[in-house]
């Protein structure tokens, strides 16, 4: 844990009780504040008052006596309205933050010089999140990961000398670190995502841009610039005085780091260097982890991490679960667990990177359906449809791409592998891929993926990849 001492001695509000909430009370109380703890839902804050934590209505009480309100992510700072709590806060003067916030206080008053890699993007940032931790670590770094990738950033060690922090940062939470300092800061992409909270896309690549912004003197910001707000942003930080590497998967950069899928390039005055292959590795395969590799390896490199260590990482990092994960092998066919594709866009990026597909898809629609994946259609050996959606995707498919009606992944793993066998093909695929939630069949995309996993370590002959 990491106890904050910024706010010791004074009353802190903490509204959002869940892990990073709960987190923040405990940093908070370790630092020597006094927590006020407030959640909608009344489950948490009976674990909060077990925790030991004083829990209040917060409308009750009076907010002059808060130094802050730290306030817990998913809850609304501006649109499509500020939750009660913001303007409560703005009314008594008191300033709202978030957990990252009080990690950057911190670093900045005792451990200054400690390395704090930050990223963000729309897509991708997860495993480029994961990726980075593991180079480091593989490269011997003590190195702590959490934020939005799963710890919460205060549950982890304190920042001192030697020590890196790898924190993924959403949108709302950059929102609420309004001193965010990264030694290394990494915005991936921007396309649009999570409008109803920002108002517009023009809105939200603005606070993506305050993550890479604000680079501590000295850092260094790695900026996606295969988009219109990236290209934007990379110009303005440059203006600014700062580094700025820009990097590429889709043309070339005159300067930063491009990236294709057989190898990552150092571009310097026009001249490019081969730093490291990717041809060949299972868990980076697709055009969108080239760019993932690409940002993980400019931020390791900016750190100091050889051009021999970043190889021997990328080699053995084994990707992230339900991310075009490989789950096994039967004979020549290899599966492939892809259930973070909830949406057709995801999915996209999977059929990209695969030739002879048995796909299985389905689950609770999104609007749009799957016509945006007719290009990939001629890479489908046959499709499996599982869920709501099975209908829906077949009157898609109809004439187009041979399918059956699976209905449930315990029918559809076993008929998939059995054709897939019995094609002949050098190295078919059966990918999970199901460009829908999962929520008529399963409690969510993690406990989908883990099914198929079971079904296909299940299945005679399989081995692990």
């Amino acid at each position: 844990m990491i106890p904050v001492t910024s706010f010791a001695g004074a009353s802190v509000a903490v509204f959002g009780l869940g892990g990073s909430g709960l987190a923040s009370c405990h940093a908070l109380k370790a630092g020597g504040a006094e927590v006020i703890a407030c959640d909608d839902n009344l489950d948490r804050m009976v674990e909060a008052a077990q925790a030991g934590f004083i829990t209040a209505d917060l409308r009750n009480l009076p907010w002059t006596n808060f130094a802050a309100l730290v306030l817990t992510p998913g809850v609304p700072l501006t649109h499509p309205a500020p939750h009660w709590t913001v303007l409560k806060a703005q009314e008594a003067g008191v300033e709202v933050i978030g957990d990252v916030e009080l990690f950057c206080r911190e670093r900045r008053a005792h451990a200054p010089r400690a390395p704090f890699v930050a990223i963000t993007g729309t897509n991708g940032k997860s495993t480029t999140t994961a990726l980075i931790a593991h180079l480091l670590r593989e490269a011997g770094w003590d190195t702590q990961l959490g934020g939005n990738i799963g710890t919460a950033i205060l549950s982890l060690e304190p920042p001192k000398d030697g020590r890196v922090h790898v924190i993924e940062m959403s949108s709302y939470q950059i929102d609420l670190t309004p001193s965010l300092d990264p030694t290394v800061g990494i915005l991936l992409n921007v396309t649009e995502d999570h409008i109803d909270r920002h108002g517009t896309i023009e809105h939200y690549a603005a606070v993506k841009e305050r993550l890479v912004a604000g680079v501590q003197d000295g850092g260094t910001a790695i900026v996606g610039v295969d988009d219109e707000f990236g290209r934007a942003a990379a110009d303005r930080i440059e203006r600014a005085g700062n580094r700025v590497v820009r990097m590429s998967v889709q043309g070339p950069v005159t300067s930063g780091i491009t990236a294709d899928l057989d190898a990552i390039r150092r571009v310097e005055e026009g001249a490019s260097a081969e730093v490291a292959k990717l041809g060949g590795i299972g868990s980076l395969r697709g055009l969108h982890n080239a760019q993932n590799a690409a940002a993980a390896a400019a931020a390791v490199l900016a750190l100091g991490v050889s051009p021999e260590q970043l190889q021997q990482g990328l080699r053995s990092f084994p990707g992230l679960a339900h991310r075009m994960e490989q789950v096994g092998r039967q004979g020549t066919t290899l599966f492939v667990n892809d259930s973070k594709a909830t949406n057709a866009d995801a999915a996209a990026k999977a059929l990209a990177s695969f030739g002879e597909i048995f796909w299985i898809a389905g689950g609770k629609p999104k609007t749009g359906g799957i016509e945006s994946l007719a290009e990939y259609f001629p890479r489908i050996r046959k499709a499996y449809l599982i869920g709501q959606a099975a209908q829906e995707f077949a009157a898609t498919l109809k004439g187009r791409v041979p399918y059956e009606i699976s209905e449930t992944l315990e029918a559809a793993v076993p008929a998939a592998a059995r054709d897939a066998a019995a094609s002949g093909l050098t190295e078919p695929v059966v990918l999970l891929s199901p460009a829908c939630a999962s929520f008529d069949q399963f409690r969510n995309f993690e406990i989908r993926g883990t099914r198929f996993r079971e079904l296909v370590t299940a299945l005679d002959g399989v081995a692990a990849v």
